[in-house]
Parts: C-alpha cells; sequence; structure tokens
C-alpha cells in the first residue's frame, strides 16, 4: 500500500469520485432522454441533466481549484510515452469538464429554455435566445460529451492497465 505522501489527498479523491459519476450519470442520462417522446418524464431527465451539468461545472471548478493548491504525488515509473499520454488525457479531460456543461447552458439559454437549479435556483441565460445560434451549438454539445466519453474510457482503460498488467500501485493513489 502506497504512503500517504503518494496518495491523493482525501479532498481530491472525493472530488475525483464523485465528478466521475455525476459525468457518467449525466452522459447515459442524456443518451436516454434524447430518444424519448416528449413527456413528463423526458422533461424532468433535461431538468436533472441540466442540474448535473452545472454541479458538474461547480465541482470542476472546485477540483481545479484545489488542483492548482494541491500537487499531485509523484508519477509511479512508466515510459516517457505513457506519461505524456497521461498528461494529454488529464487536460483534455479539464478542458471538457468545463466546455462540456458550458456548451450545454448555451445551448439551453440559445433555444429559450432557462436552468433552474434544483427548480430553486434560477441562473442567468448563458448567451441570448437565438433558434439559429441554438441549432448551431446543440451538435457541439453532443461532441464534447461523447469526446469526454472517449477520454474516461481511455483513463479507465490505462488505470486498469497499471493496476492488473503493471502493478505498480498507481490506481490506489486515487482510492479512499
Amino acid at each position: 500500500m502506497p504512503e500517504q505522501s503518494e496518495k491523493y489527498t482525501r479532498i481530491a479523491v472525493l472530488l475525483h469520485w464523485v465528478l466521475a459519476l455525476a459525468i457518467i450519470a449525466s452522459f447515459f442520462v442524456g443518451l436516454q432522454m434524447v430518444d424519448m417522446k416528449m413527456s413528463v418524464a423526458r422533461l424532468k431527465l433535461f431538468n436533472w441533466h441540466k442540474w448535473a451539468g452545472i454541479c458538474i461545472l461547480a465541482l470542476s471548478a472546485a477540483r481545479l481549484l484545489w488542483r492548482l493548491g494541491h500537487p499531485p504525488p509523484p508519477d509511479v515509473p512508466m515510459p516517457g510515452w505513457q506519461k505524456s499520454a497521461a498528461h494529454v488525457t488529464h487536460v483534455l479531460l479539464y478542458l471538457l469538464f468545463f466546455a462540456t456543461p458550458l456548451v450545454g447552458w448555451a445551448y439551453s439559454s440559445a433555444a429559450g429554455f432557462p436552468i433552474v437549479v434544483f427548480g430553486l435556483i434560477p441562473l442567468p441565460d448563458f448567451v441570448p435566445v437565438d433558434k439559429e445560434l441554438a441549432l448551431m451549438i446543440k451538435p457541439w454539445h453532443g461532441w464534447l460529451a461523447y469526446t469526454m466519453a472517449v477520454l474516461v474510457v481511455l483513463h479507465v482503460a490505462g488505470a486498469l492497465k497499471h493496476q492488473f498488467l503493471d502493478r505498480d500501485g498507481l490506481i490506489r493513489r486515487m482510492m479512499p
């Protein structure tokens, strides 16, 4: 078992796993809701998806701020190309943690559908209502979400490779 100095902080671990679960849940809700016929259930899922997106945005900001003030533990030994691939994947994931919900918020605003978080907190429109803009923005949200899903799969595959093939303890650094 790695020493505590070789592990991420408890806050970093908590933010990692809560954000991971929120992103995965939001992705699958998004897949389900777009294929549903108009109904109360579909509207509820859209609202939940929007709330999740705003929570993901807030968690991402908290995670980035925490990360800036708390450097990660030292890397486990690995080839340079793996370090580079991990670094690029992490940077892209962080960018998508922000871009995907912001583009979703922009789409919702442009389409004229306000976001009221938990049905209690109305958010300002991110962009003015503009149906043409909404049509241009809409596919971007999906493309960003699918790109994030691919990167999440790569991230998990890399972690599992380290766990089961390399057996280098990397995955334990992010475990509670």
